[in-house]
């Protein structure tokens, strides 16, 4: 991760989420809690939903779920323990 930015970590759940990690982009402090960004997303609305539900609770909503011009539903929020995360629920493939 030294020096580099952008998705460094990737892992496929059985339930074909994938979760990827980011770190902070240059020129950002660093400070703990924002050194790393977690990314949940896959085409379950229900379920994705769900986690941001929980995540976003008692925490801070930077950019609210929702569906955004690229198609897909997203948003950013940092949780309760200062940990950020990008929710991303992949659109319907048009025809």
């Amino acid at each position: 991760m030294h020096g580099m930015h952008g998705m460094h970590g990737m892992l496929e759940a059985p339930n074909g989420f994938v979760l990827m990690g980011a770190d902070a982009p240059p020129g950002m402090e660093r400070r703990a809690g924002n050194n790393f960004a977690v990314s949940p997303s896959g085409d379950d609305a229900g379920e994705l939903s769900g986690y941001w539900a929980r995540l976003s609770a008692g925490g801070k909503v930077a950019v609210p779920l929702e569906k955004q011009m690229w198609g897909d539903t997203f948003g950013m929020c940092t949780d309760r323990f200062g940990v950020e995360w990008t929710v991303n629920i992949a659109g319907a493939p048009t025809a």
